[in-house]
């Protein structure tokens, strides 16, 4: 019997862009310490990209080296690890598996070793288990830590004397740091240009996500999406290498929507758009094309997600703004997802129901994510009332592979289009 012939992924031509520079980016980093550059460990949800590139630092985030290895079927491996020198079956995977990463060698995705940090910086925005994932990583390299405290969106809306409060920690904790660390002094101007980039790449981001209000929807705003939002989410934030990013997956969108197309799967162009959702939490990494698949050969389309706003809420207004810089960056720490209240979750969720015209609301619930987790079956039932739209509920995790039944999610999922369908039949009195 002939062995099945592997079936290429097919990618769209900016998918192929961002993985060259975030290749590169990796590559770079391999080679930080002969060039002489500075190495910054950091998160996504509420990075100071522009204030590292202002000091000539490469930025490295240890979630994305666990999706990275989620993507390369090797954080099963590392979270075995991981757990055999103690760390619980509870703890967040993304954790587990940079930790179990760094303990078999710390091999990025190109396959080069990554540097130790020089310096290691929290934006506190929400999650309390990045706190404790950077006091693994301080016991572990004995370098600079800097913390800046991000208060909680408690009451749904962000306050002047937060905004200084933020302001006065970056003045006084964290550039002085940087400087200390590099060597260099903080250069303002430098900064405010690459704060005018990131609003230019901003932009066009905002331009494609929207797009998913037309239809057909040219975009898949979740798992597209995740490639949409990689260069500015990571390292590249502040760089004309973005901005041009964006600018060519802008046209590529637009080409795609005066043609009347859907989006690009793994198999191709998507024939037709049955469904429309909107999508609460996290994609499961380890088997990120199999799950995409279940969506795109039901029909399944996501238009909008708060996934891709983790790292900034640019389509609730935002922009990074030159003439207000550290204003601007304590902002846009302020605003992000994983800093919201659940009422503003809610309310944002429930909008991008009606503004993008859903036919259903659906939620992926992290088995070891408690920031997106927590409370999602409460959002479910509010969304559900305040939209009239059905919800649904599936169950995986970040990188552990124990935690994706293949069969369970993909019956879920069956369940939940065939109530779509039905709905989407029914003739209204």
């Amino acid at each position: 019997m002939n062995a099945p012939v592997k079936k290429n992924v097919v990618k769209e031509p900016s998918m192929l862009r961002q993985k060259e520079m975030i290749a590169q980016h990796f590559r770079d980093l391999a080679r930080a310490k002969e060039q002489g550059k500075k190495v910054v460990y950091t998160f996504v949800p509420g990075n100071l990209t522009e204030l590292m590139l202002s000091f000539d630092c490469l930025p490295l985030h240890p979630e994305i080296n666990a999706l990275q290895s989620g993507m390369r079927k090797l954080s099963g491996e590392y979270i075995a690890e991981a757990e055999r020198a103690g760390h619980s079956e509870d703890v967040c995977t993304y954790v587990k598996c940079d930790i179990g990463m760094m303990l078999k060698g710390n091999i990025g995705p190109t396959g080069e070793k990554l540097p130790e940090p020089d310096l290691l910086l929290l934006s506190y925005t929400g999650c309390f288990t990045f706190m404790k994932w950077f006091e693994l990583l301080r016991e572990r390299y004995k370098c600079p830590t800097a913390m800046l405290h991000v208060p909680y969106q408690g009451e749904g809306h962000f306050t002047e004397e937060q905004v200084q409060y933020v302001v006065d920690q970056l003045r006084s904790e964290i550039i002085p740091k940087f400087e200390k660390v590099t060597g260099q002094a903080f250069d303002i101007d430098r900064l405010r240009d690459l704060l005018g980039n990131s609003a230019r790449a901003e932009e066009d981001l905002v331009y494609v996500l929207e797009s998913a209000k037309k239809r057909p929807s040219p975009i898949d705003a979740y798992f597209g999406g995740v490639y949409y939002i990689g260069p500015l989410f990571t390292a590249f934030r502040g760089t004309p290498a973005a901005t041009e990013y964006y600018r060519m997956l802008r046209e590529e969108v637009d080409a795609r929507a005066a043609a009347g197309q859907g989006p690009i799967t793994p198999d191709g162009l998507l024939d037709e758009e049955r469904f429309r959702l909107v999508v609460e939490g996290p994609p499961n990494w380890t088997h990120f094309r199999e799950f995409w698949k279940m969506f795109a050969d039901e029909g399944a389309v996501v238009v909008a997600s708060t996934y891709t706003k983790v790292g900034g809420t640019y389509d609730r207004g935002f922009r990074h703004n030159p003439e207000r810089p550290l204003e601007s960056l304590a902002e846009y720490c302020l605003g992000c997802y994983t800093n919201l209240n659940m009422p503003t979750r809610v309310d944002m969720l429930t909008n991008y129901v009606k503004d993008y015209e859903a036919d259903g609301f659906l939620i992926n619930s992290i088995k070891s994510c408690n920031s997106f987790s927590a409370g999602q079956l409460v959002m479910m039932r509010q969304v559900e009332k305040r939209t009239g739209k059905p919800g649904g509920f599936i169950e995986t995790d970040l990188v552990d592979p124990r935690y994706f039944s293949a069969s369970n999610v993909k019956n879920r999922l069956e369940s939940f289009f065939q109530m779509l369908a039905q709905k989407g039949q029914e003739v209204p009195a």
